[in-house]
């Protein structure tokens, strides 16, 4: 016999859309058989009616027959051969409907009876344990919907233990219902043989029977063909039997599993999370806004495939494609006090999908895989090597800084920064007929600063004096220089981080900070950030604080030395400061940033400032110099 197609009892508990989509080809199989069976019911019943029919009907036959007898016919003279032989017939007739009625007894037991058990029990038994799994599905999925309500901020250990408790009895339920179901339908797919071919074998055998009494019109051959017929049901039997007995065991061991596999976020405190994932596949629950404040939340089965986040919903016979992940980023959110939510932002800067996971393993485990695919890792090669190469790389350079005053203190560069020529203060960039190696340009293991904002203290030092300070944090002298300036242009900002580099020749330093910063951010699940007002000018950069107008920061203009928004993420963009240390030792750290606007027109204002500063400079070295003449000189 050839083999027969099996649901895997180890994937009931995963329950994933490649299972479902199985067991939905078994659901398909198992209702066109409930359909051809009660057909053929009908048919067997048929079959048998007409054979009750002929049993009535020759009986009817042998009454009529001796009936001819007592008939007064006018012309019945030399009926008496006729009335002799109509009586042998009715014999014969009587002896036949022994025969018919043995023949329908034999349909009903062998026939009719049989097809009517396997409707009754197995198919009957298949349709009831398909509505107690959908029963156990749904309760599943409300308990872990309930499960994914529960709040991250004010967490309640009771509430938490209770609904744990929920979806595990749930799950453990539906594992349950799902393995007893998967084992029915693998039986059906036995009974199924037998229940075709044991009726008909009933059926065969009676006609044989039968004919066999009336008269010898049957061979040898068709004795061995029914007798290798009922070889083989008692050969599928056999096998049925011994496949229950697998089932049974092997169900026994799934159900004998640790209670961590049932309960989810088992370990909250170190999961084992693997970073260098390049592909990952699981159940998340996708945000869906349904109007200007409701969303909800969809329970969605998601995996990657090559650069593409792919969403498959149960039942579906493949996914659809949700999100490109080519050069995009991830991050972690807060959203909706819900717990280990994260949203992925397209290149371009536009808010994407937001996501949530199962646990804090599933939850840092989609971050870094998504982080690898964005990087093109999967291209590669060797995609598993480079994304530890990476990683490793990522988790000895990262260390996060929120001391704005301590960075100098704490960073330096590993090698000497060399002197760059610059052209009456007007920066040329460089072509480069080979890009830079990263080490050229940021020293390995350089931490990054992830908050430029100064805390209390320093700002109320700051402040501190006898000459009294303006209540917008701006001196007088500030305010001038800004009235006098020709160029003022304000942008809104928001500060990513910032690291010491090495060169400052080529905009491929920026890029680099901008990767590596980019990449620290998602590894440490850094997601806050902080907005600022970027006022260029022509003397400098200056970060302002919105709501108190405060100065964060200022960077002269002529110390910025290079400046480049990014090459597809044009929101991204960072400019590098060299500045002279107290020593007299110079440094250079690359800032970036994230702009409501194109980073371009940022860039276009920086190098409009230093295009006035020249021109003013121009016009300074031709102009005579101004008399400067005391009053004693000219009395």
């Amino acid at each position: 016999m050839p083999a027969v197609d099996k649901l895997l009892l180890e994937e009931a508990l995963q329950d994933s859309p490649q299972t479902r989509s199985l067991l939905s080809v078994f659901e398909e199989d198992a209702g066109t058989l409930t359909d051809y069976t009660n057909q053929l019911l009908q048919a067997m019943q048929r079959v048998y009616g007409a054979q009750n029919e002929m049993c009535l009907a020759t009986q009817q036959l042998s009454k009529q027959l001796l009936a001819y007898e007592k008939q007064n016919f006018a012309l019945g003279k030399g009926d008496e051969e006729v009335i002799s032989t109509l009586h042998y017939f009715s014999k014969v007739v009587d002896e036949l409907n022994i025969l018919h009625s043995e023949l329908a007894k034999q349909l009903a037991d062998t026939m009719v009876l049989p097809i009517i058990q396997f409707r009754e029990k197995d198919l009957t038994e298949v349709s009831t344990l398909k509505d107690l799994f959908g029963l156990a599905s749904n309760e599943h999925d409300l308990s872990m919907a309930k499960y994914s309500r529960l709040p991250k901020r004010r967490e309640n250990e009771k509430l938490k233990t209770e609904v744990v408790k929920e979806v595990a009895n749930a799950r453990r339920k539906q594992h349950l219902s799902s393995l007893q179901y998967y084992c029915a339908l693998n039986a059906l797919q036995y009974r199924k043989r037998i229940a075709m071919m044991e009726p008909m074998l009933g059926y065969t055998q009676g006609q044989i029977n039968f004919f066999k009494k009336g008269a010898e019109m049957f061979s040898k051959r068709m004795d061995s063909f029914l007798s290798s017929v009922s070889n083989m049901v008692q050969s599928i039997q056999g096998e049925l039997d011994a496949e229950a007995d697998a089932m049974r065991v092997s169900q026994q061991d799934l159900l004998s599993v640790n209670e961590s596999v049932y309960t989810p976020d088992s370990d909250v405190t170190s999961p084992a999370i693997n970073r260098n994932l390049i592909q990952k596949a699981g159940y998340l629950n996708l945000r869906n806004k349904t109007g200007l404040v409701t969303t909800t939340w969809d329970r969605l089965y998601f995996f990657t495939q090559g650069g593409n986040l792919m969403c498959q919903p149960r039942g579906a016979v493949a996914g659809g494609l949700i999100q490109d992940l080519d050069n995009c980023s991830v991050m972690a959110v807060d959203c909706e006090d819900r717990r280990y939510c994260f949203q992925i932002t397209t290149p371009t800067g536009k808010s994407g999908i937001t996501l949530q996971a199962e646990s804090k393993k599933e939850y840092e485990e989609w971050i870094c895989a998504i982080n690898n695919i964005s990087r093109q890792i999967y291209l590669t090669d060797n995609p598993e090597a480079v994304a530890i190469k990476l990683n490793q790389t990522a988790l000895q350079a990262v260390t996060p800084i929120t001391s704005f005053g301590k960075k100098h203190e704490s960073l330096r560069p590993s090698q000497n920064v060399k002197n760059m020529e610059m052209e009456s203060d007007k920066i040329i960039p460089k072509e480069l007929s080979t890009k830079p190696d990263c080490t050229e340009l940021i020293a390995p293991g350089t931490p990054i600063q992830f908050d430029m904002v100064l805390p209390a203290t320093e700002f109320l030092d700051q402040n501190r004096g006898g000459r009294r300070t303006n209540p917008f944090g701006e001196s007088e002298d500030s305010k001038n220089d800004e009235e006098d300036s020709l160029l003022q242009q304000m942008f809104v900002v928001r500060f990513l981080g910032s690291m010491a580099v090495q060169s400052d020749d080529t905009n491929e330093v920026i890029y680099e900070a901008m990767r590596q910063v980019l990449a620290a951010r998602a590894i440490h699940n850094i997601f806050r950030t902080t907005e600022s007002h970027l006022m260029v000018t022509t003397k400098s950069l200056r970060l302002i604080d919105p709501q108190t107008q405060v100065t964060r920061t200022t960077f002269e203009l002529a110390s910025v030395t290079q400046f480049a928004a990014h090459q597809d993420n044009k929101r991204l963009l960072g400019f590098v400061v060299r500045v002279t240390e107290s020593l007299g030792e110079e440094s250079m750290s690359a800032n970036i940033f994230e702009s409501n606007t194109e980073g371009e027109k940022i860039c276009y204002a920086i190098s409009l400032g230093k295009e006035i500063i020249e021109a003013q400079k121009v016009d300074s070295s031709t102009q005579p110099a101004p008399f400067c003449g005391s009053q004693r000189d000219s009395t």
